[in-house]
């Protein structure tokens, strides 16, 4: 019996992951991670990495972060507590979708998780006070490889919904998009 129910999202690649709990009166279990199940996915090799982050308060923003080739990873991001807009943006370049967006609503309670491929920036917004993620990624963090997109730039015109509180003076500085850009080669 899975474990996960995997729905496909409007950008290639992109998944929803529904955890299936088991319930009892002394409270839950949930998988976070099963390679078998989520290699049907679209996941490839071992975890490599796992992180933990805890955002204090609601309305702050954390993104679009993304690492380079060759170090291009896979990430699973699951909320253990409260709530996040979780959001991924597009940057292959090449792919029809390039530059769109796709965000969903991942909580403690609905189990959701986003299975982000390679190739995509990744950032979120804390919709509730004392948000915490896990994220399971195919590769460790190379700090010469890491990119990110600027997640005001009114050229991605991301939705967040609620107003930015907080965000670190690195995110805040990004460069907007120009023209140039042209995204990652897979």
């Amino acid at each position: 019996m899975s474990r996960f129910e995997i729905q496909d999202l409007p950008l290639a690649g992109l998944k929803r992951v529904t955890r299936k709990a088991h319930s009892d009166a002394r409270g839950f279990i949930s998988r976070l991670f099963c390679d078998a199940e989520l290699a049907e996915a679209g996941w490839h090799g071992p975890i490599r990495q796992i992180n933990h982050a805890r955002t204090v308060r609601s309305g702050a923003l954390r993104g679009m972060h993304y690492q380079r080739p060759p170090h291009c990873e896979m990430k699973l991001v699951s909320c253990i507590r409260g709530e996040v807009w979780d959001v991924a943006v597009d940057v292959r370049a090449g792919s029809p979708t390039f530059l769109k967006w796709h965000a969903e609503r991942l909580s403690e309670d609905n189990q959701h998780a986003l299975l982000i491929p390679e190739g995509f920036a990744h950032g979120f917004q804390a919709i509730t006070d004392n948000v915490e993620l896990l994220y399971c990624h195919s590769a460790p963090y190379v700090p010469g490889h890491e990119a990110a997109l600027n997640p005001l730039d009114p050229r991605l015109g991301i939705a967040w919904p609620k107003l930015v509180t907080e965000m670190s003076e690195r995110d805040r500085n990004y460069p907007m998009l120009s023209d140039c850009f042209e995204g990652i080669a897979l």
